[in-house]
C-alpha cells in the first residue's frame, strides 16, 4: 500500500552504486572460465593482464566512452582555417583523442602482443561499445594483416611498422575506404581510378563510405586506368611530414555522414584528386584479398564485439531486474522476466564460447588467410580453411542479428528507463548493434555468399561433411537434421530468379543458416560447461 507524500524518496543510487563499481573481468566468472578454456597454458600470464586491462576498461575508458556519446561532442570538420587554407581538419573531443591513444599504446598488433592476449583486451574494450575504437581497431588488424603479406617497398614497410610497433611512441590507426555511391558491398562495380605516373600510383574519383576517417592509413579499392579488374592499395592521409602542417594526401573529406549509431566515429565521403597510394599484393587480385583478408578480420571482430555488447547489456539487466521492485514483486520474480533474462544470458555465453571456439581454430591453422577458396592444399587443410571462412561468414550474420534482439530485450527490463539515452548506455550500444549488421557485408550479401561458396565446392566437400565437421561432438540427431536441410538447400540451383519457389528457399536458407551457427555456438557453450 502506498500512500500521497509531496516528497518521494525513491533512489536509483543502489544500481548506481553497483554499476559504478562493476570490474568486466573481475565481476565475470564465466569470462575467466572461457579464457581458462581455449588459452590453456598461457592462462595465468592472460589472466593477470586481464586483471590490469580491465580496471582501464570497465573504468576509465567506460566513463570517456559515456562522455563522447552526447550530440554536442560529436565530431564535425573544420574544412579551413583562418588563413583560407583547405586542412579538412576533423574535430574530435579530447576524450576520444585520449582514449584512442591510451588504447592504441596497448600495442595490441605488435609482435609483442600473443594473439589470445589481443583477443582478449578486445573483448574487454568492445564492451563499452563502438566509441570510435572499435572500427579503428578492427581496420588496423586488418591493415597490419595485408601488409604483413605484401609490405615489400621502403614506404609499404614502414606503413607497417607504424601500425604494428609503432614509431616513437606513435601507433597508428587504419581505416578501410571501399564503398563507393553506385556499389555499396558490390566491389567489382567501383570506378575509382588508379593512374601511373611514372614511378607512383594516384589515385582520382570518389569513396561515398568511409568510416575512420580520422586515420592515418586506409586500404582502399581502385581499378588501374584501363582495367575493369579491382585492384588493393594502401592511402596515407598525409605524406611524410605533412601531418603537422595539416596538408591532406591528394584528397577532400567532403562531409560527415549522419548514422543511426556509431555517431561517435567519423564516416565521410571523401575526393581523390591525385592521392598518392601503394599497391597490396597483385594488381588483379585487389577483391579476393580484400574480402579473404582483410574484410574477414573485421567479420570476426562483428562475433567479438556482438559478444561483448550483449555481455554488458544482460549483466546491467540482469542487476536492475534483480533490484527493481513493480507491483510489490521485484522483475526477477516475474516468469516472464525471468525466462527473458535467462535466453538472453544464453545468448550472450553462447554467442562469447562461438567466438573463442572459431578464433582457436583460426589460429591452429596459423591464423594465414588467403584470398578465394583455394583448392592446391591437401584435402584436410583445404576443408578446415573452408570451414573458418564460412563459419566467419555465418558469425558475422548471426551475431549481429542476435546483438540487436539481446540489446533491446535488455532495454525492455528497464521499462521507460530502457530508452533514456542518460539512463543507461543500451540505447547508445543497441544503434551499435545495429549498424554491425549493416558493414562488413549485410545479411543478403553474406547469406548469397555462403550458398554459393557451398556450391563451388560440392564437389569434394559435401554440405553433409561440412555440418557433420563444424559440429564434431554434438547431437547425432541434431548432426543429421542439419545436414539433410543443408543438403537440400545447396542443391537447389540459384538462389537469383525472381520467382514464389526461390524466395522461398531464400527465408529458408535464411532461417537455417541461424539454426546452423546457434547449433555450433551451442555445443562450443557444452564445451566450455564440460
Amino acid at each position: 500500500m502506498s500512500l500521497p507524500t509531496r516528497n518521494n524518496p525513491y533512489s536509483f543510487q543502489e544500481f548506481l552504486e553497483w554499476r559504478k563499481n562493476v570490474d568486466y573481468y573481475r565481476d565475470d566468472p564465466f569470462f575467466q572460465k572461457i579464457l581458462k578454456h581455449f588459452i590453456g597454458k598461457e592462462w595465468e600470464l592472460i589472466d593477470k593482464e586481464a586483471r590490469t586491462l580491465s580496471r582501464k576498461a570497465s573504468f576509465r575508458w567506460h566513463d570517456m566512452a559515456d562522455a563522447i556519446a552526447v550530440p554536442e561532442k560529436r565530431p564535425y570538420m573544420m574544412h579551413y582555417d583562418g588563413h583560407h587554407n583547405r586542412i579538412d581538419r576533423i574535430v574530435r573531443p579530447h576524450e576520444i583523442e585520449n582514449m584512442e591513444k591510451e588504447i592504441f599504446s596497448e600495442g595490441l598488433f605488435s609482435s609483442n602482443t600473443t594473439p589470445w592476449t589481443k583477443l582478449m583486451k578486445m573483448f574487454l574494450i568492445y564492451q563499452n561499445g563502438e566509441a570510435c575504437i572499435s572500427c579503428p581497431l578492427t581496420c588496423t588488424e586488418g591493415l597490419v594483416a595485408i601488409l604483413e603479406k605484401f609490405a615489400d617497398t621502403p614506404e609499404t614497410k614502414r606503413i607497417l611498422t607504424h601500425c604494428k610497433e609503432g614509431i616513437d611512441g606513435d601507433y597508428a590507426i587504419g581505416a578501410q575506404y571501399l564503398s563507393e555511391i553506385q556499389g555499396g558491398s558490390d566491389v567489382p562495380s567501383n570506378v575509382l581510378e588508379a593512374a601511373r605516373e611514372g614511378d607512383t600510383w594516384k589515385l582520382y574519383g570518389t569513396k561515398f563510405f568511409c568510416s575512420a576517417t580520422h586515420a592515418d592509413y586506409a586500404c582502399i579499392t581502385a581499378k588501374p586506368a584501363g582495367s575493369d579488374t579491382v585492384a588493393l592499395f594502401v592511402l596515407p592521409s598525409w605524406l611524410p611530414g605533412n601531418k603537422e602542417k595539416e596538408i591532406r594526401n591528394g584528397c577532400t573529406i567532403d562531409r560527415i555522414k549522419w548514422k543511426l549509431g556509431t555517431s561517435e566515429l567519423t564516416t565521410a565521403e571523401i575526393t581523390l584528386n591525385g592521392a598518392v597510394a601503394y599497391p597490396l599484393g597483385p594488381l588483379e587480385r585487389g577483391v579476393a584479398n580484400v574480402v579473404g583478408i582483410v574484410l574477414t578480420y573485421s567479420r570476426l571482430t562483428v562475433g567479438l564485439s556482438s559478444a561483448a555488447i550483449m555481455t554488458r547489456a544482460v549483466r546491467e539487466a540482469k542487476q536492475y531486474a534483480s533490484f527493481r521492485e513493480a507491483f510489490d514483486f521485484k522483475l526477477t520474480q516475474f516468469p516472464m522476466v525471468a525466462g527473458q533474462l535467462r535466453e538472453m544470458d544464453h545468448t550472450a555465453r553462447r554467442t562469447t564460447a562461438g567466438a573463442f571456439k572459431l578464433y582457436r581454430s583460426f589460429l591452429d591453422m596459423g591464423g594465414d588467410l588467403k584470398g578465394g577458396l583455394g583448392t592446391d592444399e591437401p584435402a584436410g587443410i583445404r576443408e578446415k580453411r573452408f570451414n573458418i571462412r564460412d563459419l566467419i561468414m555465418l558469425q558475422k550474420i548471426t551475431t549481429s542479428w542476435d546483438c540487436t534482439d539481446v540489446v533491446r530485450n535488455a532495454m525492455s527490463v528497464f521499462g521507460g528507463h530502457g530508452v533514456m539515452e542518460d539512463f543507461s548506455s543500451l540505447p547508445r550500444l543497441y544503434r551499435d548493434s545495429a549498424v554491425n549488421e549493416l558493414w562488413e557485408g549485410p545479411r543478403n550479401v553474406l547469406l548469397m555468399q555462403i550458398h554459393r561458396d557451398c556450391q563451388r565446392v560440392s564437389s569434394w566437400y559435401k554440405p553433409t561433411a561440412f555440418v557433420a565437421s563444424i559440429l564434431k561432438g554434438a547431437d547425432t540427431g541434431i548432426i543429421a537434421e542439419l545436414g539433410r536441410e543443408m543438403y537440400e538447400l545447396i542443391s537447389y540451383p540459384n538462389l537469383a530468379q525472381i520467382e514464389d519457389r526461390t524466395i522461398a528457399a531464400c527465408g529458408q536458407w535464411d532461417d537455417f543458416c541461424h539454426r546452423l551457427y546457434h547449433a555450433y555456438q551451442n555445443q562450443a557453450l557444452a564445451e566450455v560447461e564440460g
